[in-house]
């Protein structure tokens, strides 16, 4: 009895905040679709300052639940620019989390709406999300020849004539370093020794096309590039083995003190366009990433074991920021749930939500 309760005890830490975030979904597609309406006669400038605005609001909520609900201490190397930029993201990729730092530096950047994410093309199925995530600004990317490279170019470079606020998130190790899957690893080592590249230990071999792409397409637009580093607190054993990276769930679970972000901006003026020397540039920015996490791992310095080199900053994310957008998205999803239309209308909004996405992701990659 006792054991069970302890299990049912744990499953809420993450039960109750996905059920939130899952269930004001249909709230929010609702008031973007009706805005989406709205300013098909405005110009497309228009139609982004209010799109970023609601997205602000949602991953605001977010952001509630994965940082100030777990109580994760978020410490930063490096200094972050006051002000908002036009910008790439790029980091390594871990687990399922690693969007969620995005978020985490954008909010304290007062960028947050401006995040559109390079996701693999495999998540444009994911109910309603997958849909909206592409008529936010995002691109969806196959780890393959049959890559469309038009589609991506040509979207990324109609919303920098626009003028849209960019804050476009990439990994480009196109997926997740995981240590005890070996023979993914060893696959991306061997491509960095066949390619004459140095070989990587803590992250895998960076393929440049899709961070190239949106280089090329948006180049007059951008400010900088944000070289981000992340490294999650817990992930090494006794032995001093390096372990997964938490995946969402777990990181709701409460199960990662700490998350530790190097930041480094580079300007987009010292960034190489011709696509060898970009390739060159980028390895050897994953090269730095590999000797930070090294450093990180497997530093026999006690006091500088699971931290980064130099002075990390304790950047706590105020209430503020977070708690209205939870009320204001748990304001408007209440009623409409306590009434039979309003059932009604939320469900069919999941269902032909999601169906309609599905279509129109296809139709329009």
């Amino acid at each position: 009895m006792l054991l069970s309760f302890v299990v049912h005890t744990y499953s809420l830490r993450y039960w109750f905040p996905a059920t939130v975030m899952l269930g004001t979904a249909p709230v929010y597609l609702l008031s973007w679709g009706t805005w989406r309406l709205l300013s098909t006669v405005l110009p497309a400038r228009v139609y982004h300052r209010l799109d970023d605005r609601l997205y602000s609001v949602y991953q605001s909520m977010v952001l509630f639940f994965f940082e100030n609900y777990t109580g994760v201490e978020i410490v930063i190397y490096g200094d972050i620019p006051k002000n908002k930029e036009n910008v790439i993201y790029l980091s390594n990729h871990q687990c399922t989390a690693d969007w969620i730092i995005a978020d985490m530096l954008a909010i304290r950047q007062s960028a947050l709406g401006h995040v559109r994410y390079v996701l693999k093309d495999g998540l444009k199925w994911l109910p309603l999300y997958g849909w909206y995530f592409s008529q936010h600004g995002g691109a969806y990317v196959k780890r393959s020849a049959k890559f469309n490279e038009m589609a991506m170019k040509k979207k990324l470079s109609t919303q920098a004539q626009c003028g849209a606020p960019m804050y476009l998130v990439i990994f480009p190790e196109g997926t997740r370093y995981n240590p005890e899957l070996k023979n993914v690893i060893a696959d991306s080592q061997a491509f960095a020794t066949k390619e004459g590249l140095a070989v990587l230990k803590h992250t895998l071999t960076p393929r440049m096309k899709a961070s190239h792409i949106a280089f090329e397409a948006m180049q007059d637009h951008l400010d900088a590039v944000y070289d981000v580093t992340v490294a999650y607190e817990g992930t090494l054993d006794p032995s001093g083995q390096r372990k997964p990276a938490p995946s969402m769930p777990e990181f709701l679970c409460k199960e990662c003190p700490r998350v530790h972000i190097h930041f480094d901006r580079v300007d987009i003026k010292e960034i190489p366009p011709e696509p060898l020397f970009f390739r060159r540039w980028l390895h050897e920015r994953f090269e730095i990433k590999d000797r930070l996490l090294t450093d990180f791992y497997e530093s026999e310095d006690g006091d500088k074991i699971c931290k980064f080199p130099g002075e990390g900053k304790h950047l706590p994310l105020n209430l503020s920021k977070t708690l209205p957008s939870v009320m204001i998205l748990g304001g408007l999803t209440l009623p409409l749930l306590l009434t039979e239309n309003g059932r009604k209308l939320y469900v069919r909004t999941w269902v032909y939500g999601t169906l309609l996405g599905w279509l129109w992701v296809n139709a329009f990659p």
